[in-house]
């Protein structure tokens, strides 16, 4: 992680604001992930987009971008939600599709199932009017890089 990125992630954590470290990641910013809310835990929300339709019929989210989405919240998640400064690696990601996402916001929570010295363990859902009626289920593996 450059020296820049260091600042702008120790400024976020130090006011609450987390739209400059989501802005900083290249893939958020293809996909439009923004940060929904942060109550308890961040909630990330990917805006209706009709770039990101895979089938044009229903019309429906493309499942490339749902699992994006899902895995870079995670690691976004991590990253705000950790002690450390270093961007999370992802070692393993397994996702399973629900329902189709239909063209309209999507919103994704993770919560930490497991966090050790060196590889963390999330559990990711993506919902779009209900969250308890997701449209995706995930598990990620991260390593945490050490600095």
């Amino acid at each position: 992680m450059t020296e820049a990125m260091r600042k702008i992630l120790q400024q976020c954590r130090d006011n609450g604001d987390f739209d400059a470290v989501i802005d900083a990641v290249p893939y958020a910013g293809l996909l439009g992930i923004k940060l929904h809310s942060m109550d308890l835990q961040p909630t990330f929300i990917l805006p209706a987009n009709k770039d990101n339709i895979g089938n044009p019929i229903l019309p429906a989210i493309h499942g490339g971008v749902i699992a994006g989405c899902m895995e870079t919240s995670a690691a976004l998640h991590l990253l705000m939600t950790m002690e450390s400064i270093a961007l999370p690696k992802i070692i393993d990601f397994s996702i399973d599709y629900l329902r189709a996402g239909r063209l309209q916001d999507t919103f994704v929570s993770c919560q930490v199932w497991r966090q050790g010295s060196r590889v963390a363990n999330v559990a990711i859902n993506a919902w779009q009017t209900d969250p308890g009626e997701p449209i995706a289920t995930a598990r990620a593996h991260f390593l945490l890089v050490q600095e």
